[in-house]
């Protein structure tokens, strides 16, 4: 277990340039607003996360490729949605990224509950080559929630390294080997966030160093709904606390 301290100490905050990491809203039929507002100009969003049936589904849908073409007509980098959930491998994984590539034309990946031990290194760190062979500047995001071993940092564009509760997150700490890189690498998502602690929560991430981030009220319901799938309800407000940004 890496060791843990409570800052990053080589980063001060005001080298942090905020901005959303979408981790997968419902299908665009069921949350027609949340898309479209993802589009809204000023808004700075990193990427959003594309999830049409557990992965890509079995043929293109329409309403998917629809919001996704949006999205990248606005800059924005969209990620297809691999879930690695118990022992799905490379094998698994890759027919899944072409389908996503080659129906969706997507600019990277999301590997959601990407394990975070040593022992699985040599497993993800095929997969990711493999992805980055089908689209060869795939972005790509290892969904651990919890800080890994230190070796995935140099197998990914970024890594979530927080996905939980505010109960949690607020007396979370940081793995002193984060350290060694820039705020951009990291993605910190929280959900069950009251809007009066928000200031609070974005000078966690500011103070662990991690600039992609998912802050919202909605919860899990102790793990029968997906806090993600809608929209803040201070949505307006966080975006004018981070203030316009420039997606990469």
């Amino acid at each position: 277990m890496p060791h843990l301290t409570s800052t990053k100490t080589n980063t001060p905050n005001t080298e942090l340039r905020a901005g959303f990491g979408a981790p997968g809203f419902a299908h665009p039929l069921v949350a027609p607003a949340e898309w479209a507002e993802l589009t809204r100009p000023g808004t700075p969003l990193h990427w959003a996360v594309l999830n049409v049936a557990d992965g890509p589904g079995a043929r293109p849908d329409p309403h998917c490729l629809e919001a996704a073409g949006r999205l990248r007509n606005a800059g924005v980098r969209v990620l297809g949605h691999l879930d690695t959930t118990g022992v799905r491998t490379y094998g698994e994984l890759v027919p899944e990224a072409h389908r996503y590539v080659d129906w969706y034309q997507v600019d990277g990946f999301l590997l959601d509950h990407c394990p975070a031990e040593h022992a699985a290194l040599p497993e993800v760190r095929r997969t990711v080559t493999a992805l980055r062979a089908i689209r060869d500047d795939a972005h790509i995001v290892l969904g651990h929630g919890t800080h890994p071993h230190p070796g995935y940092a140099e197998n990914a564009d970024q890594l979530v390294t927080f996905s939980g509760p505010w109960s949690d997150y607020r007396w979370s700490q940081v793995a002193e080997w984060t350290a060694d890189y820039p705020p951009d690498r990291f993605c910190h998502f929280v959900h069950g966030l009251p809007g009066p602690h928000l200031e609070e929560a974005l000078r966690i991430a500011r103070w662990q160093g991690a600039s992609t981030i998912w802050f919202t009220d909605r919860t899990d319901h102790g793990g029968r709904v997906d806090p993600w799938e809608t929209m803040p309800g201070y949505w307006d407000e966080i975006v004018s606390r981070i203030g316009t940004g420039v997606s990469e």
